[in-house]
């Protein structure tokens, strides 16, 4: 006869135990009561805290250079940045740790917000020109939305997530979607692409299908509860769910809608030899990272350790609390956690996930590049891997 399996609830109520159990073997036990001794205090004010919060002097989490090159180098110019993964807390990456890159590395534009404008032109019934006020008046949303550059991989000189991984963050970003800005201005049937460009000296121009505009994109002004940071693209960023980091164009000031895939200076260098496919694939799949532990960390003793990473479920869906490609929750395989998940529903929503990446990129809506157009538009580095080359900057 067949073996009885454990039912699903005991094998929880199970592990829930043992789980407790180690939790209390691993903590002190309290003897005495004795209140605790009293910390030290902030007297005043330290570094301007009372007009803008700072962090506890004891933390000490940190951005690092990233792809061997120093940022900003003797120049001023500014490369890839990379966030310390494995120090986060929760899955919303802080503003002042979100990763960033340029293309080619380039000097940080400085944008007064007031003399700033957005053109949207091209095959449009009525061109328009928004300032950042005329955005902030029209209906906003508010989304957790993931960001990875495709530069991101490890290497052999990689020792900690940081460095392997560091290339990609989550924020929660406010906006105006621009599916909204395109029904203003009137989209004519024979547009199917639009050409984004920011305002970066080398510029970063990406060409996406329209389809993809009228779905979710968001033209954001808000990071975090605050204004979008100068180097995540202050005043404007152009945010393209589950599509490379380089198609989120940072400094945003024109879109133009034209019949027909232009191949900007952003793609020189990525295009096989058969002209009819380009090297650049538009999502990136699912992706999930360790974090706790990972490389170059001790664990402190014997006991019960949670494991920690986070998972992102890119192209797909919105899910029912309306996150599209956020990291949405934290992978725990012990359990125990409020937000975690066992690691079999993770796994098996990222072979969901994959399937439909997979169907997405063959269906009509995501575009076809019949015809190239060359532009006289800048910007970007090449990164080869496992035979196709991708391009670099977020």
């Amino acid at each position: 006869m067949r073996e009885k399996r454990p039912a699903r609830r005991e094998f929880l109520r199970n592990g829930a135990a043992l789980a407790g159990g180690f939790t209390l073997s691993a903590a002190a036990p309290a003897l005495g009561q004795h209140a605790p001794a009293q910390p030290p205090m902030i007297k005043g004010e330290r570094q301007g805290e009372i007009a803008y919060g700072a962090r506890s002097k004891y933390v000490t989490s940190a951005r690092i250079p990233h792809g061997g090159r120093p940022s900003p180098d003797n120049f001023g110019l500014t490369f890839h940045v990379a966030t310390p993964l494995q120090d986060q807390v929760g899955v919303v990456t802080p503003s002042s740790l979100h990763y960033f890159a340029t293309t080619r590395g380039a000097f940080l534009p400085d944008i007064d917000p007031g003399q700033h404008a957005l053109m949207i032109h091209g095959l449009v019934d009525r061109p328009l020109t928004f300032t950042v006020d005329d955005l902030k008046r029209l209906p906003s949303v508010t989304r957790l939305h993931f960001i990875e550059c495709a530069g991101n991989r490890a290497s052999r000189r990689a020792k900690t997530v940081q460095e392997t991984h560091g290339m990609t963050s989550n924020a929660e970003w406010t906006g105006v979607l621009l599916s909204t800005l395109l029904k203003e201005c009137g989209v004519k049937g024979s547009a199917k692409w639009f050409v984004a460009e920011g305002a970066e000296e080398v510029k970063g121009a990406s060409s996406m299908p329209v389809a993809k505009a009228m779905d979710d994109c968001m033209i954001a002004y808000g990071m975090n509860g605050e204004a979008v940071r100068p180097q995540n693209g202050f005043p404007l960023r152009l945010m393209v769910p589950g599509f490379e980091g380089i198609f989120h164009t940072k400094w945003l000031q024109r879109i133009k809608l034209v019949d027909s895939y232009y191949m900007n200076y952003n793609d020189f260098g990525h295009i096989h030899q058969d002209k009819t496919e380009a090297a650049l694939a538009y999502q990136i799949g699912p992706k999930s990272v360790i974090t706790v532990p990972s490389g170059e960390q001790r664990l402190p003793g014997k006991g019960f350790y949670e494991i920690r990473g986070l998972a992102a479920r890119n192209g797909t869906r919105r899910s029912s609390r309306e996150r599209r490609s956020g990291w949405p929750i934290a992978c725990s395989p012990t359990g125990g956690s409020g937000t975690a998940t066992r690691p079999r529903s993770c796994r098996a929503a990222s072979m969901r996930s994959a399937r439909r990446s997979r169907r997405a990129s063959r269906s009509p809506s995501t575009g076809t590049r019949p015809s190239i157009r060359r532009s006289a538009c800048r910007g970007s580095t090449t990164r080869c891997s496992r035979g196709r080359s991708r391009r670099m900057g977020a």
